[in-house]
């Protein structure tokens, strides 16, 4: 039996690959090429960066969530508009600001932060920050 173990090994990975390729991927490229993960919004994503009304609510609604999140001494202020924001599409948006924050001397740093609107395109209730998601913010771990 041990002289036979390595051309049983070759013969069972040689298998396992001719299943993957015959099997497997077939069907792996006809879930992609199927609307499956496809998702109908008149919302749609780029690759350019966009000012919309939708994503000055949401430039605001990450900014206020900052604000909630800080000590309640800390001295900060927003600038008045987002240095970028994209579409990711289906109402998620990636929101790039500034925030200054002085103690003894101001500092300014940059956050991006990841938010969605829940309500798709029903967008009476945008200005209500209970109809959108924080799915992430970075580059203010140090506040």
């Amino acid at each position: 039996m041990k002289k036979y173990s390595i051309l049983i090994l070759i013969v069972g990975l040689a298998a396992l690959l001719l299943v993957q390729k015959k099997v497997v991927m077939p069907f792996v490229y006809k879930v992609v090429q199927s609307d499956l993960f496809l998702v109908e919004s008149k919302d749609q994503g780029g690759q350019t960066p966009i000012s919309t009304p939708l994503t000055k609510l949401a430039f605001l609604h990450c900014n206020n969530y900052i604000k909630s999140k800080l000590e309640p001494n800390s001295s900060v202020s927003f600038h008045d508009k987002a240095l970028n924001a994209w579409s990711l599409g289906n109402y998620q948006y990636i929101i790039n600001g500034e925030i200054d924050i002085t103690n003894t001397s101001t500092i300014t740093k940059k956050y991006v932060c990841r938010i969605n609107y829940k309500n798709g395109d029903n967008e009476e209730g945008a200005i209500d920050f209970a109809n959108w998601s924080i799915e992430g913010l970075s580059g203010l771990d140090s506040i």
